[in-house]
């Protein structure tokens, strides 16, 4: 089972963690421009020191001599963080004075720059500056090399640093607590939404009032006001359809009990059966009755589980014929089906299609004339078409709008039908999104047609 992701947790994290990445990016840089203009300050006075002990180097009669006198030499090496080292040499006579160990450039080092690298010394690490001095009375080459330990360099730097990442950090505290607290401000009215909704009893499904809901969360309300307003109006339709049921159930259901006390009463058999045949004929009504209430059950949008899949509306409109003749000869009825008998695939569900095809006909050869005649008509073109027309009296044009409730029947209308054909025949057109048409033929009987949506490429 996957875990429960928590909003504030993620709007945090997604807040949060970017400005950390930011603030990390911007210390990495700020660590390397610290560092360069640390070396930068630092390798100035180390550069002056070298100059200073440049001039100190004389020439008198082509002898080269370092005067140094011991106070500007405690000048040069004093340091209280730092150790500083010097050395200088020429290319002929050697070391001239100062700290042998200091090393030599590892590249050349002419007169025109100063050359600035990092070695070791007894194991530290320095930063050294090598240096040619020029003497027109000389020409041999001179030069002077300073080094110096890193200790105030690497102090300097962390002292930068601190001084510019305390503060961020500071800051993110303060950024992070900021946001907790106004993501926890923000999200209450979630919070007082979902008290709302928790206290209500399960049979309140009125709208939610969004007089102080945030314009954001307002989809959110305006989605569960649909879902309410939708299942209030499912619910009602159920209530409606038990009552309907069972003032339809009731009738049928009595006139058995009544045709069984009057069976009861009679001695001999014979007497009996005029009450049989009556307790048959409302056990037949009841059981039309109830078959007809479990398809408009399962084809009403309450039910919600049909799957729609790929159908042959033929092959299906042809059973369903085939199944009807032997009711349609007992009324002497020609019952015909007019299709180029080849496969139309829509997408459907076939026991409901059949269903309206067989209340179609059961109504066409109820009401229809004896001896009279039925047409199924299947079309491919321009989109899959059903008609059904017979040529029975036809229907008024002030029934027209009524015929498809639920439980009409229109007056004077013959046989035991409890008025739920029709209304099972729209009510599995529109599961279908399809479009139902009803009319009278030339001859004044009945023409029903139901167009489908284009047809499926199997």
């Amino acid at each position: 089972m996957l875990k429960s992701r928590s909003l504030k947790t993620g709007i945090l994290f997604r807040l949060i963690i970017p400005l950390i990445f930011f603030i990390s990016l911007e210390s990495v840089l700020s660590y390397f421009v610290t560092l360069h203009y640390v070396d930068k300050t630092y390798d100035g006075w180390l550069l002056d020191s070298a100059r200073s002990l440049a001039q100190e180097i004389k020439v008198k009669d082509a002898d080269i001599l370092v005067e140094l006198p011991p106070a500007a030499l405690e000048i040069i090496k004093w340091d209280d963080l730092d150790k500083t080292y010097f050395k200088i040499s020429s290319r002929a006579k050697g070391l001239l004075a100062g700290d042998a160990l200091v090393p030599d450039a590892v590249e050349p080092v002419d007169g025109s720059r100063p050359f600035f690298f990092k070695a070791d010394i007894n194991g530290e690490p320095v930063r050294v500056v090598s240096m040619q001095v020029l003497r027109k009375e000389t020409q041999d080459k001179l030069f002077v090399h300073v080094a110096e330990t890193l200790n105030k360099r690497q102090q300097m730097m962390i002292d930068i640093i601190l001084a510019d990442l305390i503060p961020q950090i500071i800051l993110v505290i303060i950024a992070s607590l900021y946001l907790l607290i106004g993501l926890k401000r923000g999200l209450q009215p979630l919070h007082v939404l979902a008290d709302k909704i928790t206290q209500r009893s399960p049979r309140d499904l009125s709208p939610i009032q969004e007089a102080h809901v945030f314009l954001e969360v307002r989809a959110l309300t305006d989605t569960i006001n649909g879902l309410f307003e939708r299942l209030t109006i499912a619910i009602d339709a159920q209530q409606q359809f038990i009552a309907n049921a069972a003032h339809q159930l009731r009738t049928p259901l009595a006139g058995l009990v009544v045709q069984a006390e009057r069976a009861l009463r009679e001695q001999d058999l014979s007497s009996m059966k005029p009450a049989l045949l009556q307790m048959q004929n409302s056990a037949d009504r009841l059981s039309h009755t109830v078959t007809q209430l479990l398809v408009l059950a399962k084809s009403g949008p309450i039910d919600g589980m049909n799957e729609l899949k790929a159908v042959n509306l033929y092959g299906v409109v042809k059973a369903v014929c085939i199944d009807w003749v032997p009711k349609a000869l007992q009324r002497r009825i020609e019952l015909s089906l007019e299709s180029s008998e080849q496969s139309i695939f829509i997408l459907g569900d076939g026991v409901l299609l059949g269903e309206l095809l067989t209340n179609l006909l059961d109504n066409a050869i109820t009401y229809g004339h004896i001896g009279g005649n039925i047409v199924v008509k299947l079309n491919h073109w321009p989109k899959p078409s059903l008609t059904v027309e017979d040529d029975g009296p036809g229907i008024p044009d002030t029934e027209k709008n009524k015929i498809f409730e639920r439980f009409y029947r229109m007056p004077n209308s013959p046989g035991n039908g409890c008025g739920l054909g029709l209304a099972i025949v729209k009510e599995i057109v529109d599961l279908h999104k399809a479009h139902l048409a009803l009319s009278n033929t030339v001859t004044g009987g009945t023409r029903i047609v139901v167009v489908f949506d284009e047809k499926m490429e199997q």
